[in-house]
């Protein structure tokens, strides 16, 4: 899996950040293995130097061997909750899509 990680430039501590970022991705997504080949994480900071309540954002998106992109979106008070967040978010619609993938090929037609 491939991980790919990106800051707007209000974000400071960029190759920290990422490597964390990466840890908690792959911890969160190991279970679902093969089929993830690649998760861009995109963290940012709404307001700026302003400041302000939930203003760090974290979009993650999944590709998928034979599925379109999923994404999932988090804010939080933290980059460190709204890369938690988006993490957890991802984890739950990965295993529900994948969950959903596996009934329609045990169907019969």
């Amino acid at each position: 899996m491939q991980i790919q990680f990106n800051s707007d430039r209000h974000i400071e501590g960029h190759e920290a950040l990422a490597a964390w970022a990466t840890e908690v991705v792959q911890d969160a997504l190991r279970r679902h293995g093969a089929p993830v080949t690649r998760v861009e994480i995109h963290v940012s900071d709404e307001n700026g130097d302003k400041g302000g309540a939930a203003d760090k954002r974290c979009v993650m998106e999944a590709r998928l061997e034979r599925h379109q992109p999923l994404a999932v979106t988090h804010h939080a008070q933290s980059l460190h909750l709204a890369v938690t967040g988006a993490a957890e978010k991802l984890d739950r619609v990965l295993e529900n899509t994948l969950a959903r993938t596996a009934r329609r090929q045990v169907l019969p037609e």
